[in-house]
């Protein structure tokens, strides 16, 4: 291996490190605030990728229609649940009108919009809307009542999510897979290194999102709020802040996270519907780096799950996956060591 292909390598290595970034910090923000170990994220991006790609075909994907079936059941347990608490059918008419009416205007618009062609940034940012819109839609529908059941629950129900997102995915998409278009098709030439215009918005694309992300929770009151709920759930709601529109409102930026980090890779390989779940998996090991807890070091795991891949790759290409997940381990070791089990012994 001589410099040339080191640097190679460590361009890409740094370029999916982006995207794993993005990962860790979704998984690191809903487990912070809802306990939840959330195995689906992947699936975010795989129909984020999707969803544009069947765009760009001037058909209406079926991740519309998912929305409108989970908004509509999403609905009806709202509708129902306040009809058993209040026995009033106004009240619980406007509850189900409320969860339905913002997945029907995205839907309507994403069907009004798909056989126009419309230019490739209005494509993505209504992908964006309804992949974003599956968040709250999901966490009403599977963790919302088990909200406090322990987190080896939380995990199955994950689990069951996820393979009920893949299959959705293999009936609406399909098995064939999709490479979309590139937002910026300029090269540059970097210290003997091709750098593409694509490269180039992933890198921009992440940092602009973690920016944001830290606006958010410093300067926003609904930031805030969700940081107090991950420090305290109990003290949270003694306060008035609702752990289940937290819930809602940390799965959607979540799936918001995930349909982006779709559309920054949808470019640059085939999606297939089962794509993400590797995807969120290195991501998961980048937040277990940090602990499920630390954003930065979370970032700093994805840095290195993304190189380690690179050279992986490189060295001994049929092991690549085996040398990521790997890597968890002794991690997971380090931290069972410092954490003296004090749980298991209480």
């Amino acid at each position: 291996m001589d410099l040339n292909i080191a640097s190679i390598l460590l361009l890409d290595g740094l370029t999916n490190a982006a995207i794993y970034a993005l990962m860790g910090l979704a998984t690191v923000l809903v487990f912070a605030v809802t306990r939840i170990i959330f195995i689906p994220q992947g699936e975010f991006v795989t129909y984020g990728a999707l969803t544009l790609a069947i765009f760009q075909t001037g058909q209406v994907p079926g991740t519309v229609w998912l929305l409108l079936l989970l908004a509509a059941l999403a609905a009806l347990v709202e509708g129902w649940q306040h009809w058993q608490r209040q026995r009033a059918l106004m009240q619980a008419a406007k509850a189900a009108l409320k969860v339905i009416v913002m997945p029907s205007v995205i839907a309507a618009m994403a069907v009004w919009a798909a056989p126009q062609q419309l230019p490739l940034l209005v494509q993505a940012a209504l992908t964006l809307a309804i992949v974003a819109a599956f968040g709250p839609l999901v966490y009403r529908l599977a963790y919302q009542s088990l909200a406090d059941a322990s987190s080896l629950v939380l995990l199955i129900v994950s689990v069951g999510v996820h393979f009920a997102l893949t299959g959705l995915g293999l009936l609406f998409f399909g098995a064939e897979g999709y490479r979309n278009p590139s937002f910026w098709d300029e090269r540059f030439a970097v210290a003997g290194l091709s750098i593409t215009g694509q490269t180039v918005i992933i890198f921009v694309a992440t940092v602009a999102l973690m920016v944001l992300l830290w606006l958010f929770f410093e300067r926003t009151l609904y930031g805030k709020a969700l940081r107090a709920t991950a420090v305290n759930r109990l003290g949270a709601r003694l306060m008035g802040i609702s752990s289940q529109s937290a819930g809602q409102l940390t799965l959607m930026m979540a799936a918001l996270i995930g349909a982006l980090s779709g559309l920054l890779i949808g470019p640059t390989t085939t999606v297939f519907y089962d794509s993400g779940f590797l995807i969120g998996l290195k991501g998961f090991v980048a937040a277990v780096v940090g602990g499920l807890a630390s954003y930065p070091v979370a970032a700093l795991g994805a840095l290195l799950v993304g190189v380690v891949e690179a050279f992986g790759s490189f060295w001994a290409s049929a092991f690549k996956e085996v040398i990521v997940f790997t890597m968890i381990l002794p991690v997971l070791f380090w931290r069972s060591l410092r954490s003296g089990h004090s749980d298991e012994e209480h």
